[in-house]
């Protein structure tokens, strides 16, 4: 007897399925039900058509309808909608979309792949927005391409960061409006932690495009030309992409009460069937199993689908192998870098409580000597104990990525070791890798750790330590170091190591970083064996850097309130200063291929051949030279003429000195690196923010002094009496004046001593360190705490009062402080 087959739903999964059924079976009936006119497109290809990228609108159809039936003989109905199941009787009621008539179809067998919609939360405003869209197949596509072509707007604001949020930011960019990207969550592309997806927030504002974290839509108005953010912040916009997710299209599975899942979707077994044994879920319907989590999963991909198409066919004809589930692997495109993950991220194994290592890599996608060489940054996941690869992460230019990518997936199926990818052999040639490629770097990477060879600390523990004052070693070169450095460091090059091994303390431990990783590794294999404790940074500086800036801060995105314009540090593509004294271009270097600090170092080691005025003109093909040099030139006291990039090529200008100093002929002296804090006031709020101001300076790597005059001495004074020698004025002074941190007021509202209270209490349930903390914090990161003796003199203050670890001097001792500070403050 022949099969009756009806499918619901085509693109991806359906159209799979029947294609798939039809070769395995000639004899099968297949009836294919398409509400929509097309049954057969490629979704992942409408933005690139917005955005006039894929100029052809018919190569987004795959298969038409016509095509489908002659080559595979399925009864292929279009403008169908299936508007019930009847499980019981084994049939469905259909709808004709054009003349509204209905009439049922008997199935033996029945795949439901009605796939998702997207979100569309209830938004004040959202139903009279008239320039919102929303992007899931052909006729939205020509929708928005209508309105764009009518309209001619000129900004765009995208609400959510996932696939199509992103790639719809991008391709009204290269259509030249002005956009806006708006995401609820702390990043965009959340499949990504967030160090990684830092990397895609700076590359987004590279390009012009506003970027707007944690804050969600509040209400639209003015018919969606004015969007209001929940906090508060506006944005005026000519049209709106909504695409902040979907949701499965589970309306007929609840009506022929098939069983769903929490999330609502079709709940499936092994074999992709639901809860009726004779009928299947495929696509963005259902929920799968993460084969590296074992957990239920929703995975809204093209690649995914179509295998459940293929396996549901498989199914159906007799082959019963079971569906094994998916690790997700997804890649994407983003302006010229490419993103790309597959398994599991960190947050993800948090979530789920499972034991997990992270090493980060930022290796070059080929022969860094073979031109056009750029960086990828690699995350990989895995299991210290069984070896398991749980996931990664990449990104970088655009050739390499999927490539590494794709192995890494296929290791996580072949469930490899993470050790076994540094026997992997894998294709060299100076176009296309490294003798070493970085797969096999993520084996070695892991196989020292593994093997005790080096301990690492995270790019978060980095920034806790420095904020503590630790010891941490700097072991790039001069230059590199002079361009950016973690706040408190000491650099002592990894040329130099062996030689200054006596300046290194034996008695702490010492947390070792370089540019990414590879130099601190040697250097801590140096000192470990020197008989010195310590630990290397996991990514290096460069993992560092994805997330804070050089004040140690964590690098965040802001937006103007109106047009949306990025607040970021970079360098923008400015028209040339003009050049002053006749000055030429006397030296020219190539450094492209090189990464960092390659071209870094080049231009240091080639400024030591100009003359002072003259100008070094410099090649590079490194992403992050046209941030670097303008930092570069400001620091070493030399002009950054302009910064140009066209194709891969960044050209700079650089004359030597500063524009003023070269018309004047004066020497460029060193900068300055000191703050001193002169503190008079004995109020509470006043001394907070001293030692707030003291500890943040001292994380950036300044020398600080903290000076105490006057009534700021009670700041110093020990909490508890004191037996010394005073004269009756001095004891009086001693009764009337607040003894230490406990007792003091605050500048206003003090309310005998109550409002000092609220301002701890308030300090205490917001998590912010008490005075006392501050204070001990200051002084263990070697912050100088100096007591004014004429003024302990005249207030009968004795030295036995004060804390342990304060220095007592004169005003001449200030005045030398000041000398070497660059700012100087009074509180």
């Amino acid at each position: 007897m022949n099969k009756k087959i009806i499918i619901i739903g085509g693109v991806a999964g359906g159209a799979t399925t029947a294609a798939r059924l039809r070769r395995l079976d000639e004899s099968a009936e297949i009836i294919l039900f398409e509400r929509g006119e097309f049954i057969s497109f490629a979704n992942c290809g409408l933005p690139y058509h917005i955005g006039n990228v894929i100029t052809s609108r018919d190569s987004l159809i795959v298969q038409t309808i016509e095509d489908m039936h002659n080559k595979f003989n399925i009864d292929i109905r279009n403008f169908t909608e299936v508007i019930d199941i009847d499980k019981k009787n084994k049939k469905v009621v259909v709808k004709n979309i054009n003349d509204g008539k209905s009439y049922e179809e008997t199935y033996d067998k029945l795949v439901i792949s009605t796939g998702s919609q997207p979100i569309k939360p209830p938004v004040p405003g959202i139903n009279d927005a008239k320039n919102l869209f929303t992007l899931r197949n052909i006729p939205d596509m020509d929708t928005i391409i209508e309105f764009i072509k009518e309209n001619k707007p000129k900004k765009a604001v995208v609400i959510g960061g996932g696939f199509i949020g992103v790639e719809m930011m991008e391709n009204l960019h290269h259509l030249g409006l002005n956009v806006t990207l708006i995401e609820m969550a702390p990043q965009v592309m959340g499949m990504f932690d967030y160090e990684m997806a830092q990397i895609i927030h700076q590359k987004i504002v590279e390009n012009g495009v506003g970027l707007v974290l944690n804050d969600g839509v509040k209400s639209f108005e003015q018919e969606g030309k004015k969007v209001v953010l929940s906090t508060g912040l506006t944005i005026m916009t000519d049209m709106i992409i909504f695409a902040i997710g979907v949701r499965p299209d589970n309306f007929l599975a609840k009506k022929a009460d098939l069983e769903l899942t929490k999330r609502g979707s079709i709940k499936v077994d092994k074999n992709l069937l639901t809860s009726d044994k004779n009928i299947y879920a495929i696509g963005d319907v259902i929920e799968i199993e993460n084969m590296v989590t074992h957990e239920s999963m929703s995975a809204a991909l093209a690649g995914p689908a179509n295998k459940q198409g293929r396996f549901v066919a498989n199914h159906i004809s007799g082959m019963t192998e079971a569906y094994q589930g998916t690790i997700a692997t997804s890649a994407a495109k983003i302006f010229d870098i490419t993103v790309a993950s597959t398994g599991v991220n960190e947050r993800t194994l948090k979530h789920l409580n499972m034991p997990y290592k992270a090493i980060h890599i930022h290796p070059t996608n080929h022969a860094s000597y073979y031109p056009g060489s750029s960086v990828i940054s690699m995350k990989v996941l895995f299991n210290p104990e069984t070896q398991e690869i749980y996931g990664a992460q990449a990104i970088g230019g655009d050739d390499g990525v999927d490539k590494r990518i794709d192995i890494l997936s296929t290791a996580i199926y072949a469930k490899m070791k993470v050790t076994d990818l540094k026997n992997l052999d894998l294709a060299y040639a100076p176009p296309f890798s490294s003798a070493k490629d970085p797969i096999n770097m993520v084996g070695f990477v892991a196989e020292n750790i593994l093997n005790g060879l080096v301990e690492v600390i995270t790019w978060q523990d980095i920034q806790e330590l420095a904020s503590k004052g630790s010891y941490i070693l700097d072991v790039r070169e001069e230059p590199e170091y002079i361009l950016e450095y973690l706040p408190g460091s000491v650099n002592i090059p990894l040329t130099q190591l062996r030689d200054r091994l006596d300046e290194i303390p034996k008695d702490r431990q010492i947390y070792v970083y370089c540019a990414v990783g590879t130099r601190g590794y040697t250097a801590t294999r140096i000192l470990t064996q020197k008989g010195f404790n310590a630990k290397n940074l996991d990514g290096g500086f460069k993992s560092y850097s994805c997330v804070f800036d050089h004040e140690g801060s964590e690098i965040c995105f802001m937006l103007t309130d109106d047009l949306g314009i990025p607040v970021v540090d970079k360098v923008k593509q400015e028209e040339a200063i003009p050049v002053v004294n006749d000055a030429k271009v006397t030296l020219s270097i190539d450094a492209c291929g090189l990464q960092c600090p390659g071209p870094i170092v080049q231009v240091y080691k080639a400024m030591q051949e100009v003359e002072d005025g003259n100008i070094l003109e410099v090649k590079a093909t490194d992403p992050g030279f046209m941030r670097d040099i303008k930092s570069w030139s400001d620091k070493t006291g030399n002009t950054l003429l302009n910064v140009q990039k066209e194709d891969k090529i960044i050209t700079a200008h650089i004359q030597k000195g500063t524009l003023k100093n070269v018309q004047k002929g004066i020497e460029v002296k060193e900068t300055k690196n000191g703050s001193t804090i002169v503190v008079f006031s004995q109020d509470l709020d006043k001394a907070i923010a001293a030692f707030i101001i003291a500890n943040g300076a001292k994380s950036m790597g300044k020398d600080v002094s903290l000076f105490f005059t006057f009534w700021g001495l009670n700041i110093l004074r020990k909490p508890k009496r004191v037996k010394v020698k005073k004269s009756f004025i001095e004891k009086m002074f001693g009764k009337m004046m607040p003894r230490g941190t406990e007792k003091l007021p605050i500048s206003n509202m003090n309310m005998g001593g109550m409002g000092a209270k609220m301002i701890k209490s308030i300090m205490k349930k917001k998590n912010v360190d008490s005075l006392q903390i501050l204070m001990k914090t200051a002084m263990d990161m070697g912050v100088k705490v100096t007591a004014c003796a004429m003024s302990m003199d005249i207030m009968g203050i004795k030295e036995e009062e004060l804390i342990e670890g304060i220095e007592i001097a004169g005003v001449a001792t200030y005045l030398g402080d000041t000398a070497d500070s660059n700012h100087n403050l009074f509180i």
